[in-house]
């Protein structure tokens, strides 16, 4: 007679998770680590099949051409000035060639195609506030987003995509993999930290290649620390007006590529330390070990590669930053526009953040417009400069309270924040308040979504401000003193 298995037993539970947690204490005794050597005994198990396997009948062949390249870039000697060139050269060249087509399209876009759209406006009897939001406000904050970001991404996002197809990518996860796992984090988190440099939300989801709950949580909660799409213009602009004017003219390029390059390193150093303070306080355990196959090198396939950084990347981002810039643009200039009393909603908000700003080095200005541009990072620019205008009632370069102005050459934008009180150390702090800042709407979102923890995500949202406003303020402190 067939018997029925017994009913598990209430205790069973209780009895595993007690069993649980020895094996967890008596593994944090061992003073090896076992996935390591299990690892190693895999891949020497495997090497020995191989050896007696495979024949190599010519040994003293020359190396082959993988074997060479990354003698080079995966070197502890030349591997990380390799890395650091090799990005500075593609910023500069970012910087040097993006300046003459943004001027052509904010000539375009603004100088010619914004008056037409203001005279069709009042022939169709728009009211002025109709024709303010639509046109003054929701289009040339568009307009500015697209001449703005559109050069710099075509020619970012190109060399970043060709460099992927290479190969060239894998072996700078395999160069900071030892870093990584110093800090207590993986290996793996290399990888999506470079694609936060393209995108923090695909950055977030990237994590998901880390089976650790622990260690993809770190890699979460630092993702912030890699200057995404929507940061690189701003990182552009101000390093050209405000750092690149400190050296004669034929060095300007060189030296805020150079400053850019600078911003980037130091959110991949916080990235370290973060990780390295997170591990020992709010997370910590056993870090896990991380298996890469470095790919082999593949010529660059270079109009595929256009075409998929065009169409995949830039257009993506643009539009993106095109949605989010038409409700902005209309914000900022209802904000201009609706007075209470004799200023306006955004210049008594400047006023209130002026002393808050003083103390980080910035004004309240950009405080404002970081907090506008909360949706994307993509606008903080021409929010800033709108609301330069506004406050600073600059005339001769837009259209009314609120409007974007027309933009020649970058020397006219230098000139509107000298005017708005704006100094070199301004300027040296909006960088970095650009790194350290809160994430966007998006990313915070996707944050949620992969962590199910509206605790995490605001640990998230707030760690980067916090140190961003720490940062800020010692670099305006130590300014002040030594100037």
């Amino acid at each position: 007679m067939a018997m029925s298995p017994n009913p598990a037993s209430p205790r069973e539970p209780a009895q595993i998770e007690s069993l649980l947690r020895t094996a967890q204490r008596l593994r944090q005794q061992l003073d090896v680590d076992v996935h390591e050597l299990a690892v190693e005994a895999i891949y020497a198990e495997a090497a020995r099949i191989a050896g007696r396997s495979v024949s190599r009948p010519d040994r003293a062949a020359r190396p082959t051409f993988d074997r060479t390249v990354d003698r080079l870039v995966t070197s502890r000697l030349w591997g990380f000035p390799l890395m650091i060139a090799l990005f500075a050269v593609m910023l500069w060249l970012t910087i040097s060639g993006s300046n003459v087509p943004s001027s052509l399209l904010s000539s375009l876009l603004v100088e010619q195609l914004h008056p037409w759209l203001r005279d069709g406006a009042t022939a169709l009897g728009f009211p002025w506030w109709l024709r303010g939001v639509l046109v003054d406000g929701m289009y040339l904050a568009t307009a500015w987003v697209v001449s703005v970001m559109l050069p710099p991404m075509a020619i970012f996002f190109p060399l970043f995509t060709l460099l992927e197809d290479f190969g060239y990518l894998p072996r700078v996860a395999f160069n900071l993999d030892n870093l990584f796992r110093r800090a207590g984090a993986h290996g793996k988190q290399a990888m999506s930290m470079m694609m936060g440099f393209g995108c923090n939300a695909a950055g977030v989801v990237a994590t998901r290649i880390i089976d650790s709950p622990r260690e993809r949580l770190l890699a979460i909660l630092t993702n912030n620390f890699a200057l995404c799409n929507g940061r690189w213009p701003t990182q552009f602009l101000i390093a050209t007006l405000f750092v690149g004017s400190l050296v004669p003219p034929h060095l300007a390029g060189l030296i805020s590529a150079a400053a850019v390059t600078g911003v980037a390193l130091l959110g991949v150093l916080l990235t370290f330390a973060v990780s390295w303070v997170l591990t020992r306080t709010a997370l910590q355990g056993e870090v896990s070990t991380f298996s890469l196959e470095l790919p082999p090198y593949r010529p660059p396939r270079f109009w595929q590669t256009l075409y998929t950084s065009l169409i995949d990347r830039t257009l993506f981002v643009l539009w993106r930053a095109v949605v989010f810039a038409l409700p902005a643009g209309a914000v900022i200039w209802l904000l201009a526009n609706i007075h209470v009393g004799s200023l306006s909603l955004a210049e008594q908000a400047v006023q209130w953040l002026n002393p808050v700003g003083f103390l980080l080095g910035l004004n309240g200005v950009i405080l404002l417009a970081y907090i506008i541009a909360i949706p994307a990072n993509e606008i903080v620019i021409p929010t800033v400069l709108m609301l330069t205008v506004l406050v600073t009632g600059s005339t001769g370069m837009g259209q009314g309270a609120g409007v974007m102005f027309e933009l020649e050459n970058p020397g006219e934008v230098k000139s509107l924040l000298l005017a708005g009180g704006w100094t070199t150390l301004t300027g040296i702090n909006l960088m970095l308040f650009s790194l350290l800042h809160n994430p966007c709407s998006t990313t915070i979102y996707t944050i949620y979504k992969e962590t199910s923890s509206a605790r995490w995500t605001a640990v998230a949202a707030l760690l980067p401000l916090a140190l961003g406003v720490a940062v800020t303020f010692s670099v305006a402190l130590i300014w002040r003193w030594w100037n």
